[in-house]
């Protein structure tokens, strides 16, 4: 039986990509899983998220998250996968709105949640980037959030040691999903990246899920305060 088996987790973002890669390790661990998402209702999305209990709330309103968290009265892991860029960073409006959607957000759900994983003595993941060690320099927000976020884990994984929580953080590279669809429809913006990247090929959603399960498993039990890169190698160059 896996360590996972009747655990509850919640994935924030679950919906796709790395998040719905995530859910579904963790479902298919044994787990009962939440997820959250910003449209109405489960069968809003393309992909089957029939397996998960589904929440809508947008990670922007700090009511959807207060809700969320009152929605999950138990809770063994916590996984902060929500994120995104924006277009226009490099407005005021824009960069708060993404800093409290990539930093605030996951401070916010941490508090909520810490007396839930307190009592279960249980684990938060925090999903960065790259961006949280090289700069981006056209999504300034979102570099300063994901950096922010390395710092945060760091923070909480030393002060709720004591509570018996662990706080740990994967940081992403080039992951194949909908959202890097764009480079890699540009065969010479693709061709350039992989260049770059020891491993010549794109992550794969699984292979983040992957490392996010470990972190949450007492496999991991003597770690907290960490980052992962999970990039093939691009951070060595």
């Amino acid at each position: 039986m896996s360590w996972a088996s009747g655990k509850t987790v919640l994935v924030t973002g679950g919906s796709q990509g790395i998040g719905l890669a995530t859910a579904a390790a963790f479902r298919d661990a044994g787990a009962r899983v939440h997820i959250s998402g910003t449209r109405a209702g489960a069968g809003d999305y393309d992909d089957d998220l029939s397996g998960f209990v589904y929440h809508k709330a947008a990670m922007s309103e700090p009511e959807d998250r207060a809700a969320l968290a009152a929605a999950i009265p138990v809770l063994d892991v916590l996984v902060n996968n929500a994120g995104m860029a924006g277009q226009d960073e490099y407005t005021l409006e824009g960069f708060s709105r993404i800093i409290e959607i990539n930093l605030t957000s996951v401070m916010d759900l941490c508090l909520r949640f810490h007396p839930a994983l307190a009592a279960s003595q249980g684990a938060v993941v925090n999903v960065g980037s790259l961006s949280s060690f090289l700069a981006i320099k056209e999504v300034p927000a979102y570099t300063t959030s994901k950096t922010a976020l390395l710092g945060l884990t760091r923070a909480l994984g030393d002060k709720w040691s004591a509570d018996g929580i662990r706080v740990n953080m994967v940081a992403p590279g080039f992951i194949e999903t909908r959202l890097t669809g764009g480079m890699r429809a540009d065969g010479d913006r693709e061709k350039q990246l992989m260049k770059a990247i020891p491993m010549r090929r794109w992550g794969q959603p699984a292979e983040i899920a992957d490392a996010i399960l470990f972190l949450a498993s007492p496999a991991a039990s003597y770690i907290t305060g960490q980052s992962l890169a999970i990039d093939g190698g691009l951070l060595l160059r």
